[in-house]
């Protein structure tokens, strides 16, 4: 007798129990709207300079399709290597202390699977990008949120990590400057985190997508601190700094057993990462420092502007010193985030993304990226103060 039993009932139970992003859900609503001014996606409106396309465009016409090693092109390591000594400070060996990837979301699913084993806990903080609760989820590890607070420009403290600390923790993950709130880290705070990940023996994960987009201040990558090294994978890629999204190239640096372990896994699911976006990305290191430069720079007038722009509008924000997100709060208005930005894109068709996908310490607060257009984001702003005018008229 055949099973009857329904598909949906038959799907692996803690895949099942995702939720939907959040982001995605909200973007449904505004799918298909006709002047839509979208400060929603994390995605610069620059396309890729065009010494970088040029180059890809290059591979294929020398006949660049094939496969590479499962670690990646060794020339792009050896630029790798290079360019995180010369940026971030420690010096990883090409030959089996770098992986690339297909972008960084593909780097963090691996790491998380080399080190999980089902139950064990993993700390990350919060608001944060929406994939980290999930990813470890589906490693089959327990998630663990930390709240960081506007108040204290949404880094998060050592003291509110040790908190969180039991005999289950395995893995930490930062990401600092942070999408959605373009908090940093201070060196003497990331050297307290540090001092926590030794005592407790954590291994540490550090995404550093938006390292290159700090505008105040240095970067300091907790790698880079002493006794850290040996326990961190370093993740970061090419899509935000170098405009790069669409080549969906990664890579993450760290010690060679567990290096060696997301290549493992990596080599029977993705095999290797583009060789074209690899191409890319060899070229971004090589000669894109100037518009990286130069993109940097817009994003700098683009964020002052809107977090000025929020501030009188009545939206209370901080100055992110890095990334190109702002996260004001809308509790003034007496609306949670997801009315708030419902009612703003059915009104005044801009597209910003509630607070609460990313995670409960996001409620109360909106992501607008300025990665936009400045002429867009002046008329965001300018429809933007017209709902908020309305709602305290009403």
């Amino acid at each position: 007798m055949s099973d009857t039993t329904p598909i949906a009932d038959r799907l692996a139970a803690h895949v099942a129990a995702l939720p939907p992003s959040g982001i995605r859900e909200f973007f449904e609503l505004v799918q298909g709207r006709p002047d839509v001014i979208s400060l929603g996606v994390g995605e610069p409106d620059f396309a890729t300079p065009w010494h970088i396309r040029e180059a890809t465009i290059y591979a294929l016409e020398r006949g660049r399709t094939s496969y590479t090693s499962n670690f990646g092109l060794m020339s792009l390591r050896e630029e790798i290597s290079k360019y995180v000594a010369r940026l971030f400070g420690p010096v990883y060996r090409p030959d089996n202390e770098i992986l690339i990837t297909v972008g960084v979301s593909e780097a963090l699913d691996l790491a998380l699977r080399a080190l999980i084993d089902p139950g064990d806990e993993v700390i990350y903080h919060e608001p944060c990008y929406v994939s980290y609760s999930p990813s470890i989820a589906l490693a089959h590890g327990v998630a663990v949120p930390v709240e960081c607070r506007a108040e204290e420009q949404f880094s998060v403290t050592a003291t509110a990590i040790e908190a969180a600390i039991t005999d289950k923790s395995k893995v930490l993950v930062l990401n600092f400057p942070t999408n959605p709130t373009g908090g940093t880290m201070t060196r003497e705070e990331l050297q307290a985190i540090a001092d926590l990940a030794v005592k407790h023996n954590l291994i540490v994960i550090t995404d550093e997508i938006y390292a290159e987009l700090t505008f105040e201040g240095e970067h300091v990558s907790i790698a880079s601190l002493p006794g850290m090294q040996e326990r961190t994978i370093f993740l970061h890629g090419f899509s935000k700094a170098y405009a790069m999204t669409g080549f969906r190239i990664g890579f993450a640096c760290g010690p060679e057993p567990l290096v060696g372990a997301m290549t493992r896994i990596h080599q029977y699911s993705m095999l290797c990462a583009s060789i074209v976006s690899q191409e890319a990305a060899l070229e971004a290191l090589r000669n894109g420092e100037e518009p990286m430069l130069e993109m940097r720079e817009a994003y700098r007038q683009r964020r002052n502007f809107m977090v000025n722009a929020l501030n009188d509008i009545g939206l209370e924000c901080h100055l992110p010193r890095g990334s190109f997100y702002a996260f004001p709060g809308v509790q003034s208005t007496g609306l949670d985030s997801k009315s708030f930005a419902t009612g703003l894109v059915q009104t005044e068709n801009v597209a910003a993304v509630p607070g609460g996908a990313f995670g409960e310490c996001g409620e109360g607060f909106l992501r607008c990226c300025f990665a936009a257009g400045f002429e867009q984001i002046e008329e965001a702003m300018e429809r933007m103060a017209r709902f908020v005018a309305q709602r305290k008229k009403g």
